[in-house]
């Protein structure tokens, strides 16, 4: 088998994988309709983009205004991403007008290939064919295309340290995190695209063969990354879930320190510190962590404390993210079961649904992270 055969068939396998998990996306019975639909969009792009290798030269020169408008689906295929990764953060995410200006480098870009290639005639379009890594239309489609990959990644990756403060601050004990799992999807398919952005610098220069291999090698992480994001899918279909996206982060509803009597500010600071003990009295009294789902607004509402004032008193005030402050009690909880003789039949895994986790990993993070040891060798310690 030759290098060319065996980077066609790659290709033929990745496309066959995203084909079926965008099926799956579209005909799939959820409730996180608007994030399959995005995610399967993105995978038919993606199909679309690399279907280049499976296309007949002579199919392509039969059709060439065709060949030159999947050149620009590439510009489509990382703002849908972004909308996806918008889309699983945040569940009350929809769809607006204003989100059509992230399709304006297509459209800029097909409004160029009017102009100096789709009205063309047949030998005009064969001549740019033959000789498009010259030709001054691919540089500034590539260059588009390069800014694009940077834009993104820092816009992703933005939402991605938005969502985890809001998260930390308003909800606990995720069954699975969604922040991790979007941030290794990320990171891998950034590396891809930084990749092809070296790739796409060498098929403007004469190493003809490094240019084939450096395709092989990308085929051959596209193939790995597609079936591991199918596995994963399918193994945590749970992972899909979002948060509201009005929620404020504490900063950013902090009053203003406008008060400059002494008297005034003295009060305030008693109010606040009777707040805080009467929120630790009713977190040690009536344990409302045992709650695996417990969230801010829940809390707010069974201890009469406005919402924003709460999120102000523990992520301010006590300092602490409302994810740490909750854990820290079932922590607590949780040492004292395993110091109780009297419980010493109890597994670490019923002890850890007792105080209110509902996953094993992250109850032993969280109780590493307290006292320095694990479950099992504070038991043992004790």
């Amino acid at each position: 088998m030759d290098i060319i055969s065996f980077l066609t068939g790659m290709a033929k396998i990745s496309v066959f994988v995203s084909l079926l998990l965008a099926f799956f996306l579209l005909t799939v019975k959820t409730k996180n309709k608007l994030a399959n639909r995005l995610f399967a969009s993105y995978l038919l792009f993606f199909v679309i983009d690399n279907s280049g290798l499976l296309i007949d030269d002579d199919l392509i020169k039969d059709y060439l205004n065709l060949e030159f408008f999947r050149w620009t689906i590439c510009a489509l295929v990382l703002p849908v991403f972004y909308l996806y990764v918008l889309s699983v953060c945040f569940a009350d995410f929809r769809l607006k007008t204003k989100h059509l200006l992230h399709t304006l480098p297509f459209i800029i870009t097909n409004v160029v290939f009017i102009f100096r290639l789709y009205f063309l005639n047949d030998v005009e379009k064969m001549q740019f064919y033959d000789h498009r890594n010259q030709m001054p239309e691919l540089y500034y489609f590539q260059f588009m295309l390069s800014m694009q990959i940077v834009l993104y990644s820092i816009g992703i990756f933005l939402v991605l340290k938005k969502y985890r403060q809001v998260y930390l601050e308003n909800y606990t004990n995720p069954k699975t995190s969604v922040f991790k799992w979007l941030f290794q999807i990320s990171i891998m398919f950034f590396i891809l695209y930084y990749l092809s952005i070296a790739k796409n610098i060498i098929r403007f220069t004469d190493f003809e063969l490094l240019w084939i291999w450096a395709n092989v090698v990308m085929q051959f992480l596209v193939l790995i990354i597609s079936c591991w994001f199918v596995l994963k899918a399918l193994n945590h279909p749970e992972l899909f879930r979002g948060i509201d996206s009005k929620l404020q982060l504490a900063r950013d509803i902090l009053p203003k320190e406008n008060v400059n009597n002494a008297e005034v500010k003295d009060h305030q600071n008693e109010v606040i510190s009777a707040q805080i003990s009467a929120l630790k009295h009713y977190m040690i009294e009536k344990e409302p962590f045992l709650d695996p789902s417990l969230t801010i607004q829940e809390l707010s509402n069974q201890i009469d404390i406005p919402v924003r004032d709460l999120s102000v008193l523990i992520n301010h005030h006590i300092d602490q993210h409302f994810f740490d402050f909750v854990n820290e009690y079932r922590i607590q909880k949780a040492m004292n079961i395993l110091k109780d003789q009297s419980k010493s039949q109890l597994t670490v895994l019923e002890i850890l649904y007792e105080v209110g986790f509902n996953s094993k990993s992250s109850f032993n993070t969280s109780f590493k992270k307290h006292t320095n040891l694990t479950p099992t060798a504070y038991r043992n310690a004790s």
